[in-house]
């Protein structure tokens, strides 16, 4: 099949009244729109409640909602299923859900990637054509919407069940995209508990790993005959003040969609950019400049040097999670920073790097 695969899409101050009057043409150029036509499955990350509900859940980070329109634009740009696993879809509680499923419905989009209770969302998607069958899994790092027990929420990644939902993706379908909403917020490389995360889905059958969430793109490896993109970067959320020019900010702008035929295994990642309320596609120096900056962020992978990349990145928020852990003097709004920092996967990573143990120095021996 051939599939286009895109992420966060979130409308913003900027762009939410383009969604509610449900102009498309404002949104998206018409290259990007040209995009969307011809493939067999076109996969949205829906990064946002589509809700008026003013009640939003207590979080760090902010709760992020739009208009009901978004799902008509996602509808007329040619979206065959949104994945609702990540961290804002339960931004506005119960309702806010109950209103984002009711317009996705309404206009006829599919979803994966969210249920009642953990292992209600636990369910693979599959789509079928001329007996080819593909399976998306789309999971999240835990970070406040997740699923647990009997509450609702969106599909956590867990180390166990999820390696045992590929497994089964993979005997019932041809193959296996994971959709894996996770990493650190504009940080361009993976951490080591990630890549051995997301090779794990490959060795488990996995043929496509895209991680979202990170805001930027980050760096592409091929491992044991999968394929894994460490960032894809945004699809729509237009962020005024983060602009192009502003070091690491700029990637903020720049992301890829991903085109993947599943029969052949051919991958195309394929450049665009924000310009105020509309993404189009990149063209000329700039479109060589973000596919050569992705290759040569890919050979780190294989030098090693992605390792180092990655600690210097993290060492910018040392004083976050410094003052996070603080016991003498810590409010109780440190104290619930804390509690997220250790609870989220990627937060957590940093803390082990920052704060090693004497075994992890080995200087005990």
């Amino acid at each position: 099949m051939k599939t286009l695969l895109v992420g966060d899409l979130s409308p913003t101050k900027l762009s939410n009244p383009y969604f509610a009057e449900k102009n498309i043409d404002a949104l998206f150029s018409a290259g990007v729109q040209e995009l969307f036509k011809g493939n067999d499955i076109n996969f949205v990350n829906l990064e946002t409640a589509l809700t008026d509900s003013e009640e939003g859940i207590e979080k760090f980070g902010p709760c992020l909602k739009a208009s009901g329109g978004t799902a008509d634009v996602v509808k007329a740009l040619g979206a065959t299923v949104c994945g609702l696993s990540n961290n804002h879809i339960f931004d506005y509680g119960p309702k806010g859900v109950a209103d984002t499923l009711a317009h996705l419905e309404r206009v006829g989009i599919p979803y994966t990637g969210y249920g009642k209770n953990y292992e209600d969302s636990r369910k693979n998607y599959y789509a079928e054509k001329n007996g080819e069958t593909v399976c998306l899994i789309n999971v999240c790092e835990h970070e406040y919407s997740y699923a647990e027990g009997d509450f609702e929420g969106a599909r956590p990644f867990d180390c166990y069940d999820t390696l045992d939902d590929i497994r089964e993706g993979k005997k019932n379908a041809d193959c296996v995209i994971i959709l894996y909403h996770g990493g650190k917020e504009h940080c361009r490389y993976p951490s080591p508990r990630l890549m051995k995360t997301c090779r794990a889905m490959v060795k488990a059958g996995a043929d496509l790993v895209l991680c979202q969430h990170t805001h930027i793109i980050g760096c592409f490896e091929e491992f044991e005959g999968g394929k894994i993109l460490y960032g894809q970067g945004n699809f729509h959320f237009s962020h005024p003040s983060f602009r192009e020019d502003n070091s690491e900010n700029d990637g903020w702008n720049q992301f890829l969609a991903t085109r993947y035929d599943t029969e052949t295994k051919e991958i195309e990642f394929i450049p665009m950019v924000n310009d105020g309320p509309m993404i189009k596609l990149a063209e000329g120096d700039l479109k060589e400049k973000i596919l050569t900056e992705l290759a040569e962020r890919s050979e780190t992978i294989e030098s090693g040097e992605w390792y180092d990349r990655w600690k210097n990145a993290v060492n910018t928020d040392f004083g976050w999670y410094v003052k996070a852990i603080g016991y003498k003097d810590a409010s109780e709004q440190d104290r619930h920073r804390l509690a997220h920092y250790l609870d989220c996967e990627a937060h957590h990573d940093i803390l082990v790097e920052l704060f090693k143990t004497a075994h992890q120095k080995k200087t005990n021996y």
